[in-house]
């Protein structure tokens, strides 16, 4: 589950991704559009797809299948699952198409719970992890919304995993490592750990409240966190990834949630090796939670000093004259898979100057052409010895290789 931003009185140094994505030509908005409904511009849209492929292939190796689910469903999920009671008020309203309600979706887990009942299941199935890189939607008030970091259509890298009570604290803590290891591979710093626990008040279902905090307590162990009242899901407690802007506003990027409560709203069972039927438990996961936040925080991160993988443009050809043109564009064409640009306006050094965030750039003159050689000039100020074109190619496509 995606959540909202809360203050914090952390400083920062880093940029501030709604001035720095812009300049960059990242994304944008338009009044035409909305507030909260940013578009992605080419260059944005590279770093968010590389960043999609990055956690996919993350998920895949460790036992997760995807699935893909439709962003409207009947205003009956919804209260199935308990969301219209607990969250009405962030939904956006149902639509009536066909003498049927429909709602756009504030969550992803009612549809996920519904392709583990498409069939039967057994325990030997089990922990069954299903992912989704989906849409959702938050009616979230004007006055809180900005850049990528509060939106109203978010892209959410989500999971649920299904799985036997005895699974569930390995499951849990295996999640909880996938984060840290997604986090380590995007150079992103959690600000804290916290157990986001149930509160007073009527927001909270009734369940399995303090079984599934033992297990998410034992998830911890060992990791500094704070335990904070009257942040849980309505389902269940939760790990949040708190993670702080250029401003110092504290927010959740990942979390982990235990969920006793929507298996029973649903039905869900599995055929134990006794021959009968148990109900599983959900364990709810998001590794980078939305694109659009994790891009956010990747921007202020790098100060668009994105590593190579992630770079729109990964080579920047800068031919000294119009005579290594045709050179240029030939280097273009053999580039594979390398992102590359030729930049020939304006001065030699304006263009180098331009170019400080391209992880490569590689100058063409007379000798370069000459011998049918590239010269690479690296971000950090470095220079590589002239080689062979396809030598460096290969050598910024093994550099550029995604972690």
């Amino acid at each position: 589950m995606w959540s909202p931003a809360s203050p914090s009185t952390r400083e920062s140094t880093m940029p501030d991704h709604r001035k720095l994505g812009r300049e960059l030509g990242l994304f944008d908005t338009d009044p035409l559009i909305g507030a909260g409904l940013p578009y992605w511009l080419p260059d944005g849209a590279i770093v968010r797809h590389c960043l999609e492929e990055y956690v996919r292939d993350l998920e895949r190796r460790a036992g997760y299948r995807h699935v893909h689910s439709p962003v409207l469903a009947k205003r009956e999920l919804y209260e199935i699952s308990g969301h219209w009671a607990h969250y009405r008020d962030d939904m956006y309203p149902p639509m009536d198409v066909g003498g049927e309600q429909l709602v756009l979706r504030p969550s992803l887990c009612p549809h996920h719970a519904l392709i583990y009942r498409s069939r039967g299941r057994s325990h030997r199935e089990l922990p069954l992890r299903i992912a989704e890189l989906g849409g959702m939607f938050r009616a979230e008030l004007s006055g809180v919304l900005g850049g990528l970091g509060r939106v109203r259509a978010i892209q959410l890298n989500d999971a649920h995993v299904f799985c036997t009570l005895d699974q569930v604290e390995a499951e849990a803590a295996a999640a909880l490592a996938l984060i840290r290891q997604a986090h380590d591979a995007l150079g992103i710093k959690a600000a804290r750990y916290r157990l986001s626990l149930p509160g007073p008040g009527g927001k909270y279902v009734p369940g399995n409240w303090d079984e599934a905090v033992a297990i998410l307590r034992s998830a911890l162990d060992g990791l500094p966190y704070d335990e904070v009242e009257g942040e849980a899901a309505f389902y269940g407690p939760k790990i949040d990834v708190q993670i702080a802007d250029s401003a110092g506003r504290e927010s959740t990027l990942s979390t982990i949630q235990v969920d006793f409560h929507q298996p029973r709203q649903f039905g869900l069972e599995y055929v134990g090796a006794d021959g009968a039927k148990h109900r599983p438990v959900m364990v709810h996961r998001s590794i980078i939670g939305s694109i659009e936040r994790a891009v956010a925080q990747l921007i202020e991160i790098h100060g668009g000093a994105f590593p190579a993988w992630l770079a729109p443009v990964q080579l920047r050809l800068l031919p000294v004259s119009a005579a290594e043109m045709p050179y240029a564009r030939e280097i273009l064409d053999r580039r594979g898979a390398v992102r590359a640009e030729i930049a020939s306006e304006g001065s030699l050094g304006a263009r180098i100057r331009d170019g400080r965030l391209v992880p490569f750039q590689a100058v063409l003159g007379p000798r370069e052409v000459a011998a049918g050689q590239l010269s690479l000039r690296l971000r950090d100020g470095r220079r590589l010895d002239a080689q062979p074109v396809e030598d460096a190619l290969a050598w910024i496509a093994a550099e550029a290789r995604r972690p």
